[in-house]
């Protein structure tokens, strides 16, 4: 993936257009990691310079850099975010196509135009054995689509041109070779008398589609509804026949939203960007140069603040509410808009700017299918750095605590513990900061039908006892439970919030009680385990912000 700067304009910043070239080419690659080496192949930068972005975005926590490899990291759907939060279709219209996919019992998603393709903003996926993989930021072919012919239905002859000129381009959601796909103009002509357009197994054998468009106040077409399903389930014209009518209701019903003033909705705007919190990020990035000195490339950093700007209560800006928001010089802000604007991640309606779905290929599409479990094993392998003892996430399943991440101290005698591992809640430090997390009745439901068996001379399986250990759990914020689940065994655990504060699963240093007296395990492990909670909850807040995390 060379660097897009042959045809750039003289203004724009040379490190913003580099960084982004890295950006795309390890969102390209399998695993959304390389090695530095890889990388610097990938993008044809010397290494030098790709050693030094590297470090500009991980100290920005858009990369994690482990020895030399980069990987993607969560913070950068914070870029994604900020298009998804401008364009308020998730937030206003998700909801709907969440009760229609129930209804349905369907996969249902939103699309929006994207040049020569379209990209999901929302989806409702079934979870079954043939289900859906597609992406929110995933980037299909157009012509191969349900929406796509919606979208193509407005075209004028000079987009029509520039459609039939466009050279290959990499759809990396469909790796596979595709067949002959019908005349797209046709199927454009159809859509428009029609109100509604299928794809019939274009993308995939066996995967059959049917949308139809949604327009806001002014009439303006702003996304496509559809439904998607197996031809096991139903063939294409089964589909129009059995699902339109809910399908028009449902997108009645979205046009009725939009149309509705704002603040009427019923949809919150204190969520109006997801970066509340960044706006001194001119300040930060001067900080972060001052400290790094020749690895940080403060250009760069700036540039990937503008898009951050946007959000809900500012889908479009000036270059100086730019400049404003963001804290950057007027000219700074203005050199980034214009090399956002070439790479196609900003357009311009007179003087003012808005995002472009296009920002969604910035890591988006792969970084939004990650589980709770992944967001939080790079920071338990930091935790088990810093503390010398194992970490480990567990959710409460029935009445045990199942383990989904572990990282494992490196020591003569350690916590073996694997993934997938049962253990009894109540004799578990993390089952106690879970249990404690529920209502108190559900909790004491949950209690009432378990036998409470002694699995060490030290285990309490009185009732009151137990309640009044889960009173301290609750009270004081993490637990600790030594020697009841086997003797010798010290645990203290922390949870881990939803950013709705619901209690999603627990975190937790497991070693020898020879290892730290409990009053040491509270003044050095403590600390140390809520700030990795703390992070795991921020990669949280911004994965799922649009994009639901799989807990379990």
């Amino acid at each position: 993936m060379p660097v897009p700067h042959d045809d750039a304009p003289a203004e724009a910043v040379g490190p913003l257009l580099r960084g982004v070239a890295v950006l795309r080419a390890l969102t390209a690659a399998s695993q959304q990691q390389l090695s530095l080496g890889d990388l610097a192949r990938a993008t044809g930068l010397a290494r030098a310079t790709t050693d030094r972005i590297a470090a500009t975005l991980a100290r920005l926590g858009y990369l994690r850099v482990d020895g030399r490899t980069a990987a993607l990291a969560p913070a950068l759907m914070e870029v994604g975010n900020a298009y998804l939060a401008s364009v308020r279709l998730p937030d206003l219209l998700g909801p709907i196509a969440d009760r229609l996919a129930d209804t349905l019992d369907e996969s249902v998603s939103l699309a929006v135009p994207d040049g020569a393709g379209i990209r999901f903003v929302h989806q409702a996926t079934r979870r079954r054995t043939l289900s859906l993989s597609f992406r929110i930021g995933d980037l299909l072919p157009l012509e191969r689509t349900a929406p796509g012919p919606l979208f193509a239905a407005l075209w004028s002859e000079d987009d029509w041109r520039a459609w039939s000129a466009r050279g290959p381009e990499p759809f990396p959601a469909l790796p596979q070779a595709l067949g002959d796909v019908p005349d797209l103009r046709v199927r454009a002509l159809a859509a428009a008398r029609d109100g509604w357009a299928l794809d019939d197994q274009l993308i995939e054998p066996g995967l059959v589609a049917l949308a139809v468009p949604v327009h806001d106040a002014t009439g303006a077409l702003v996304c496509a509804l559809s439904v998607v399903s197996h031809t096991s389930r139903h063939s294409a014209p089964d589909l129009r026949a059995a699902l339109l009518p809910a399908l028009a209701d449902a997108r009645d019903t979205m046009e009725a939203v939009l149309r509705a003033p704002t603040g009427r909705t019923g949809q919150a705007t204190s969520a109006a960007s997801p970066c509340t919190g960044r706006t001194a990020t001119a300040a930060a990035t001067a900080a972060s140069k001052d400290e790094l000195g020749a690895d940080f490339i403060e250009s760069l950093a700036r540039g990937l603040l503008v898009p951050t700007a946007f959000g809900a209560e500012r889908p479009e800006l000036s270059l100086s509410a730019v400049a404003e928001a963001t804290g950057l010089a007027r000219a700074t802000a203005r050199r980034a808009l214009i090399t956002l604007e070439h790479l196609g991640y900003v357009t311009t309606t007179g003087r003012s700017f808005r995002l472009t779905p296009t920002v969604l290929e910035l890591g988006y599409a792969p970084l939004s299918r990650l589980s709770l479990a992944e967001l939080a094993a790079p920071h338990l392998a930091d935790l088990v750095t810093q503390v010398h003892d194992s970490a480990s996430m567990a959710v409460l399943d029935g009445h045990d605590i199942r383990y989904t991440a572990r990282v494992a101290a490196s020591r003569v005698m350690s916590v073996r513990i694997s993934v997938g591992t049962r253990f009894p809640a109540y004799a578990t430090a993390m089952g106690r900061v879970l249990l404690a997390a529920l209502p108190v009745g559900a909790c004491d439901a949950l209690l009432a039908g378990e036998e409470l068996r002694p699995l060490t001379a030290h285990t309490l399986t009185a009732p009151a006892a137990l309640a009044a250990a889960l009173d301290r759990a609750r009270a004081d914020g993490h637990a600790v439970v030594t020697g009841e689940l086997e003797d010798g065994l010290r645990s203290i655990a922390v949870p881990i919030h939803a950013a709705d504060g619901r209690v999603l699963a627990a975190v937790n240093v497991s070693m020898h009680t020879a290892r730290r007296s409990l009053d040491e395990c509270r003044a050095t492990v403590l600390p140390a385990l809520r700030a990795a909670a703390a992070r795991i909850e921020a990669d949280l807040a911004v994965a799922g912000r649009f994009a639901p995390t799989p807990v379990a």
